[in-house]
């Protein structure tokens, strides 16, 4: 995946030898969430928050667009009316659903 500038992908990339979720390294500042493809920055609370961002913190970029309203509106087209407790199928569970 193709990003702003090379601090952003420092960022998105899971380096830490100490933790395996971004999450739970105080380290960690984004996290990159490939079926929405949206940046957020990671809320330190002990759970999995994110803030949503709309530029690079680094470079001042702005950052695609979220396709998580997109994500929900083709689920719904489907059939599925609550697909975060529905068996969706696999492609919408990664970034399949929306690479070119």
């Amino acid at each position: 995946m193709r990003v702003c500038c090379e601090s952003m992908q420092k960022q998105i990339e899971p380096s830490c030898a100490l933790h395996t979720s971004p999450f739970d390294c105080p380290e960690a500042l984004v996290h990159y969430d490939p079926v929405f493809a949206e940046y957020g920055l990671i809320v330190h609370d002990g759970g999995t928050s994110v803030a949503a961002i709309g530029f690079c913190p680094w470079c001042g970029q702005t950052l695609p667009r979220s396709l998580r309203d997109r994500w929900f509106e083709e689920l719904l087209a489907l059939g599925f009316d609550d697909p975060m407790s529905q068996t969706i199928p696999a492609r919408y569970r990664s970034d399949e659903w929306h690479r070119f």
